[in-house]
């Protein structure tokens, strides 16, 4: 279905919702737009509001989750502009941000980071939403308060809080593929004690988007959640929260007829936070955060004996202290110093590693006039087996009058390499390369040389004798806030990236088999660089619509004088001749799109008890692999087709408690399954919470 005939569609959806409203009592009083302050804590580690903030930044709100029907996190993150889940190798969902791979986002739970990067991205898919209080994003380099993998930008999910008296609720949905999703929230408070307890149940018989040899593009899996969580309050100026959650998932690993096994992931973690106010303008924080996940898989011929079997286990213990001075209402410092100590025991690695980073930040957040807000910033991260980092950053906003305010940022971010481009030690026993982690390497390469074989050893061992340096990136946004009334405001973010010292792999040796040896160096220097437009109409209290598009430019900057110079060639097929490629032949990097955008409407019927919304995002076209071998994207390679994905949800609350939601996901079918194994198709559901 093309583009045309889908937002012909919107429009009609939006003018049947518009129409369907019948003048009475109940909504007289809809043009008094609510215009709630949405407050925020991740962009400066102190409670904002969003509006005034001088950086880049959005709240996902509870109300917006709950209506659209959605129970897992990148669902969710995948209708927000210049948000993409992008599946890796190995199946994971990591987030792409201002077209930074998700290696470069770093995601928090309640402010502590979340850990088990198998391949260098954190799989989102595994998070639910039922418990979720508000989704915040902060687009750019936050180092400075952030340290490493906060490079591109940073997601934080605020989890409930116990509220006074007691609470409950049920969630259940069931959807396409024999999908359930099965939710639950206890809570308590009385005085000074809180106590909640969330689970969740999510399972499914998996897709297949062929029918290639019986294989499933996703095999059934299963999982659940628990997080128990107690707040106790000693007095008006000293509260503890106590936390915790386990994360338990199986899934089926069928890699053949002949082989098939089992996946089996653990995740938990504690977190406890102690804030005491010494005064009005000074007060503390601490926090003690440890986190482990563990990863094993397995896979068993016909006979029952041992084909393959893997195991991940990763530890995170940090503890931090926070102080935050306010020695009047302009004005505002925060300190802080931490320590990470975190281990790593992994399948084909040289070593188990470990690494130690003690950390400092400092923060000035302060308005020396009515109309300037600036946030200056920096962090030092030390560490045990790479380069130390100082990460500055500053931020501006100027108010130019009641509707209109110009803000900007400058920034440093970095992401320290990870220990599987440290310690990597593997070899494919079927094809017989061998791919080697930096520290690891020239032990492995003396060893492959003195067992006879190698051909060629590429370079030289000294070159290993420098530390890998972090990924690094100047991240620059600019762009403006404009309310150009009480129901319609809109933004404008315009955002480059430099990365410096890009890691990845390359050639340092060949086998007499004639395969290759690899190992990780800093090699490229690339830019992600466009514009981010977000624009917010609500006429009436009823009635909500939000729009969003990203422009995107994401390029190697030596690939690009290649192409300038006239060094790149390419062929249409294989039997036809090489010609020059031109530098507007040069698309960029593989897996961007040019363009994305999206559109949702949001309405509520309330004599009707009923809300319902349609949701829609598109991508355009990307490249996925390298067809005519000059390693490099081009106008010549073959590309993935834009698509448009399109949501309906209808949601009806029935004798007060009862909530019975209705809805298709993709509602058009879309589905590629030579290039995009996330998407499975329509989703048909039905969800039914109720309120103890």
């Amino acid at each position: 279905m093309s583009k045309k005939h889908i937002f012909t569609l919107l429009s009609l959806f939006f003018t049947f919702l518009v129409s369907s409203q019948e003048e009475n009592p109940t909504t007289k009083d809809s043009v008094k737009i609510e215009n709630l302050e949405e407050i925020i804590v991740t962009a400066t580690r102190t409670i904002r509001q969003l509006s005034s903030l001088p950086l880049p930044a959005q709240i996902i709100s509870q109300k917006d989750i709950q209506r659209s029907n959605s129970v897992r996190l990148n669902n969710i993150l995948n209708e927000q502009t210049g948000l993409i889940t992008i599946p890796d190798f190995g199946g994971s969902k990591g987030i792409q941000m201002q077209g930074l791979d998700g290696a470069y986002t770093l995601i928090l739970v309640d402010g502590a980071p979340l850990v088990g990067r198998l391949a260098g991205t954190l799989d989102i898919s595994r998070i639910t939403v039922g418990n979720i209080k508000q989704i915040e994003v902060v687009r750019g380099a936050s180092s400075s308060l952030y340290g490493s993998e906060a490079l591109g930008g940073v997601i934080n999910i605020i989890t409930e809080t116990p509220k006074n008296g007691f609470h409950g609720n049920l969630n259940y949905r069931i959807s396409s593929f024999n999908t359930h999703d099965l939710g639950t929230t206890i809570s308590y408070k009385k005085d000074k004690l809180g106590i909640s307890t969330f689970f969740n149940r999510y399972s499914s018989d998996g897709y297949s988007l062929t029918d290639r040899n019986g294989l499933s593009t996703v095999d059934p899996f299963r999982n659940f959640t628990i997080n128990p969580k107690l707040t106790y309050k000693f007095s008006n100026r000293t509260d503890l929260i106590v936390a915790g959650k386990y994360y338990n998932q199986k899934q089926d690993y069928v890699a053949s007829s002949l082989l098939k096994g089992e996946t089996k992931i653990e995740d938990w973690n504690t977190h406890i936070k102690l804030n005491n106010k010494y005064s009005d303008t000074w007060s503390s924080y601490f926090e003690f955060y440890a986190t482990q996940y563990n990863a094993n898989e397995y896979l068993d011929d016909a006979n029952s004996t041992s084909a393959t079997d893997a195991f991940y286990k990763q530890l995170l213990v940090r503890p931090e202290i926070r102080a935050t001075y306010d020695p009047n209402d302009k004005s505002s410092f925060i300190a802080g110093t931490g320590f990470n100590h975190e281990t790593l025991d992994r399948t084909d690695f040289s070593e188990k590693p470990v690494y130690n980073s003690p950390y400092a930040y400092l923060q000035y957040d302060g308005n020396p006039t009515e109309k300037i807000n600036i946030i200056l910033g920096a962090r030092f991260d030390g560490h045990s087996e790479y380069k130390s980092q100082f990460s500055p950053k500053v931020a501006l906003r100027y108010e130019v009058n009641e509707k209109l305010a110009l803000k900007g940022s400058l920034g440093y971010g970095f992401k320290a390499p990870d220990f599987r481009q440290l310690y990597f030690n593997f070899t494919n026993a079927t094809i017989g390369y061998t791919l080697l982690g930096y520290n690891a390497a020239p032990d492995a390469i003396k060893a492959l040389e003195e067992q006879g074989q190698l051909a060629i050893i590429s370079i030289s061992l000294d070159q290993f004798d420098s530390e890998l340096k972090p990924e690094n990136s100047v991240s620059i946004d600019l762009g403006f806030d404009y309310k150009i009334s009480e129901t319609l405001k809109l933004d404008l973010n315009l955002f480059r990236n430099n990365i410096d010292d890009l890691i990845d792999n390359k050639i340092v040796a060949t086998k007499t088999n004639g395969q290759s040896v690899f190992s990780y160096f800093n090699i490229n220097k690339v830019y992600t660089q466009g514009s981010e437009f977000n624009i917010t109409w609500r006429p009436e209290n009823q009635l909500k619509i939000t729009g969003g598009y990203q422009l995107l430019y994401a390029k190697d900057k030596d690939a690009e004088k290649e192409f300038k110079n006239g060094e790149v060639f390419a062929r249409v097929d294989a039997s036809s001749p090489s010609f020059q490629l031109k530098k507007d032949d040069y698309f960029g990097l593989f897996n961007r799109s040019r363009h994305m955008a999206n559109l949702k409407v949001f309405y509520t019927i309330p004599e009707w008890k009923m809300d319902t919304n349609i949701r829609g995002t598109y991508r355009s076209k990307y490249g996925l692999n390298d067809k005519n071998g000059n390693s490099y994207l081009d106008s010549y390679d073959d590309f993935v087709d834009g698509y448009t994905i399109v949501n309906v949800a209808v949601n009806k609350t029935i004798y007060k408690n009862y909530r019975l939601g209705l809805g298709i996901d993709n509602i058009f079918d879309f589905t590629d399954p030579q290039n995009i194994g996330n998407i499975p198709g329509r989703i048909l559901y039905a969800k039914l919470n109720i309120q103890l």
